[in-house]
């Protein structure tokens, strides 16, 4: 007899609730987990933390820019920086102890440790080995290095350390116009830091629709963040004066080089698999460092599988959490499935950007005919009644069925907003069919009723 029925190797998004559904569909589970608190970089030093300072931080430009265009009078407010890390670990507090409550309600074991694959079938925390019918490769990812920049998490920093810095600093470097970069860069500002960013492609937010990021880019200037564009990092120096960031534009193959209290390298993640053994067991690997498996999240070694950050596609913890659901699914006899074609991605700057499906570009590339639907929220009674009328809604449908095949948002409320797309989507829904849906007045969806409208006769508020 095995110990479990599975063992899932970290408990991040993916592993934590691959663990409570396989509990609820009647396994004995068992999750591994190094850290001293459960969820995972999400959790404790990724989206939840990172999502607890733009709250804080986009309440402190409300009241530097717009409380008294409302007629709200009185002294601005300073900012005591160690409240504001306590009120960010008390929300990562209060979201990795529910996980702890969730784990015991469901029955499920937490094996503290780090776990090393000793044969299929085994897994060994510490100097105990635990047997399984299945174990589950959870362990998400890492940020990935650069050539030429050592990180020591106090001037150089990643994420994690650009969580819970000393001090707020006078100037930040970004390395990386990603979704990390720019929603950290975007604290930063707030608080007053020189904030410049430096990426190596020749837009932000790579792979993103081509018109959400021009009009992203211009906002975020508004907003105070200097980009240099097309520069190839050559490496960073940490000097008495500050950390000198040394690149080079592509263009022209000049070089130059700019100075800050602070370097965020925010140049991706890797999957973090090292220590699991997988290479004396013969897992077989994919690009990237990535753990190959099939359809069914299984890698070529029976009784082992893989998902989230680990495994190809994109690292958002909503994608691990969809393949978790799945892969306990089907370990416990049942379908399992993930529409990769309708998972959404969400920037949590002010404003929020949020996409899902095809880019315009994709579609060009395809050569597949389709039509846009945009409506701004210029023409959002919600929108302007708040101070964020920046931003559009934009849907891509089929030009021959109206099927929607995308859709593109920035603006208040983006990230919530997406999914009503979602939805559709998943219905196999043709934008005259959210078209046709009463929406509630006045409410920053009727912006995205208004971009099904222009699929077909035009908005009416355009």
């Amino acid at each position: 007899m095995s110990d479990f029925d599975t063992i899932i190797i970290g408990a991040g998004p993916g592993g934590y609730v691959a663990a409570i559904r396989c509990a609820q569909l009647g396994q004995k589970v068992a999750v591994v987990e190094g850290r001293e608190t459960l969820g995972g970089t999400c959790l404790n030093v990724g989206c939840i933390p990172s999502k607890a300072l733009l709250n804080a931080t986009h309440h402190l430009h409300e009241v530097h820019e717009n409380f008294e265009k409302m007629g709200l009078m009185g002294a601005n407010p300073t900012v005591d920086w160690g409240k504001m890390q306590s009120y960010k670990q008390d929300v990562v507090n209060g979201n990795t102890k529910g996980i702890e409550f969730l784990f015991k309600k469901n029955k499920v074991t937490w094996l503290k440790g780090w776990g090393q694959i000793a044969a299929p079938g085994q897994v060994k925390v510490g100097e105990q080995t635990y047997t399984a019918k299945n174990i589950v490769i959870a362990t998400g990812s890492e940020p990935a290095s650069l050539p030429g920049v050592t990180v020591d998490e106090k001037t150089v920093v990643t994420s994690t350390g650009a969580l819970a810095l000393e001090k707020m600093p006078a100037s930040v470097t970004v390395i990386g116009a990603g979704v990390i970069g720019l929603e950290l860069g975007s604290v930063y500002a707030r608080l007053g830091a020189k904030v410049t960013v430096v990426e190596f492609l020749e837009a932000i937010t790579p792979g993103m629709d081509g018109e959400v990021q021009k009009s992203f880019q211009r906002i975020l200037a508004k907003q105070g963040l200097k980009f240099i564009i097309g520069a190839a990092v050559k490496g960073v120096d940490v000097t008495a004066a500050g950390a000198v960031t040394r690149y080079k534009l592509r263009k022209d193959g000049s070089e130059a080089a700019l100075t800050s209290e602070v370097v965020l390298v925010a140049t991706g993640r890797k999957p973090y698999t090292a220590g699991l053994g997988l290479e004396a067991l013969g897992v077989e690997m994919g690009p990237r460092g990535t753990v190959k498996t099939d359809a069914h999240w299984a890698t070529n070694v029976p009784g082992i599988y893989a998902i989230g950050d680990a495994v190809a596609g994109p690292m958002l913890a909503h994608k691990a959490e969809d393949e978790g659901m799945a892969v306990a699914e089907i370990l416990s006899g049942k379908h399992g499935h993930v529409n990769y074609g309708v998972i959404p991605g969400v920037i949590y700057t002010t404003p929020e950007v949020a996409s899902v499906g095809a880019t315009e570009e994709a579609l060009k590339e395809a050569g597949r005919a389709y039509k846009a639907g945009k409506f701004p929220f210029m023409g959002n009674a919600r929108a302007k009644a708040v101070f964020q009328a920046e931003g559009f809604v934009k849907i891509l449908a089929d030009a021959a069925t109206d099927r929607i095949l995308g859709a593109h948002i920035i603006g208040p409320g983006a990230g919530d907003m997406i999914h009503e797309i979602c939805v559709a989507m998943e219905f196999g829904a043709a934008a005259q069919d959210v078209a046709l849906t009463c929406h509630a007045h006045p409410t920053y969806s009727e912006a995205v009723r208004e971009a099904a409208l222009a699929c077909g006769d035009g908005a009416i508020h355009a």
